[in-house]
């Protein structure tokens, strides 16, 4: 997969910006809040359609202006595609649109067009932080590579705040109707967590392997799913027989706490260094080694999936690496059919062949 073009159009700081990426390893340059990591969001949002770095769609609109645009052409294994996501801003709300080779189609259908894998730095939280984090990332990886799993994600996320509606007395206790949510709940989540156990179970065997290689086998990272529902065994029938015995036994619990309380919404992975939970007992650099190389497998992961390799859109991923490490790293990823690097000056020992520009004021140039 190649991201042929980009054009931008009132995003974020650039007023126009017309594109043409080259395949491999592309290299932006440049002092802080000049564009780079723009560049990096706009690419992202052809694939998920959203910004990584705001929930605000009216954040990514041109100061003063109602309307931006984010196009691009890709070159993908069926051919080449048109991509097109428009943001319109109108007095306190905000709307976006997609296009498929000039067609109008809904989010469900523009998701994963093409396949991105992001690194940015508040992605160091996902060693520390709260466990959406490392859900989200579950999620956007596999809502790109399946769209029934978004389809399933999407029909768990409305039956779970329909029946946290009814829990919370917004509206009337309906017994019946709280059966029929906990159906849809067991139904939609059980296809969730299959998919997430097949998903990570990949997914930790290509870090495990990758961090190996990076820290030369003296340190040993183990990533786990953590369901809130435990199951014996990664089939539909176990996990639904599970997850139905834990709703029979929160019921109770759950109406006096107001709030569903088990369920894939509440699933979390384990990363544990040398038997020790990473969170807890890593340093900073080992937790950032850990999270580089869990997006590095997410990549492999998706490669090896779908058959099409996706794009790396890696921000400020060098400023902590030692200048050795750094080259190895740029080494690396100089392979992949195309990635993106955001950094403040050139790296030393980038691979003769990355193709390089410069970011000023959200002008593009070659450097």
């Amino acid at each position: 997969m190649i991201l042929q073009r980009l054009a931008l159009s009132n995003f974020r700081n650039y007023a126009q910006l017309d594109l043409d990426p080259a395949p491999g390893l592309n290299v932006f340059i440049g002092a802080n809040a000049q564009g780079k990591s723009n560049l990096l969001e706009a690419i992202a949002m052809l694939g998920t359609g959203k910004s990584f770095r705001t929930s605000r769609d009216a954040d990514l609109v041109r100061d003063g202006l109602e309307l931006a645009v984010v196009g691009g052409d890709a070159q993908v294994r069926a051919g080449v595609v048109h991509l097109g996501c428009t943001i319109v801003r109108s007095g306190n709300r905000t709307r976006k649109t997609y296009t498929i080779n000039g067609q109008g189609v809904r989010y469900a259908r523009f998701l994963g067009s093409i396949r991105v894998v992001t690194f940015v730095p508040a992605d160091l939280q996902l060693v520390a932080g709260p466990p959406a984090l490392r859900r989200g990332l579950i999620n956007i990886a596999l809502a790109q590579d399946d769209r029934r799993y978004y389809h399933e994600l999407a029909r768990y996320g409305k039956a779970l705040q329909q029946k946290n509606a009814m829990l919370r007395g917004t509206v009337p206790i309906d017994d019946e109707l709280l059966a029929v949510y906990n159906n849809t709940l067991v139904e939609t989540g059980t296809a969730l967590m299959l998919a997430r156990e097949h998903f990570v179970r990949e997914l930790a065997r290509e870090a495990q392997r990758i961090h190996a290689q990076w820290t030369g086998g003296a340190e040993h990272l183990v990533v786990s799913y953590a369901p809130s529902i435990k199951f014996e065994a990664p089939t539909a029938e176990a996990v639904a027989g599970a997850f139905e015995e834990r709703l029979a036994e929160v019921a109770e619990s759950e109406r006096a706490r107001k709030s569903s309380v088990a369920g894939p919404h509440r699933d979390d992975l384990t990363l544990e260094l040398d038997g020790h939970s990473l969170a807890a007992y890593g340093s900073q650099g080992q937790g950032r080694t850990a999270v580089l190389a869990l997006k590095v497998a997410e990549y492999t992961v998706m490669h090896d999936r779908s058959g099409e390799a996706p794009l790396l859109l890696l921000d400020d991923v060098l400023s902590e690496l030692d200048a050795e490490r750094a080259a190895a790293f740029l080494d690396g990823v100089g392979g992949y059919e195309q990635a993106f690097v955001t950094a403040t000056h050139l790296p030393a020992g980038l691979p003769a062949a990355a193709a390089t520009a410069r970011v000023e004021r959200a002008t593009v140039s070659a450097c």
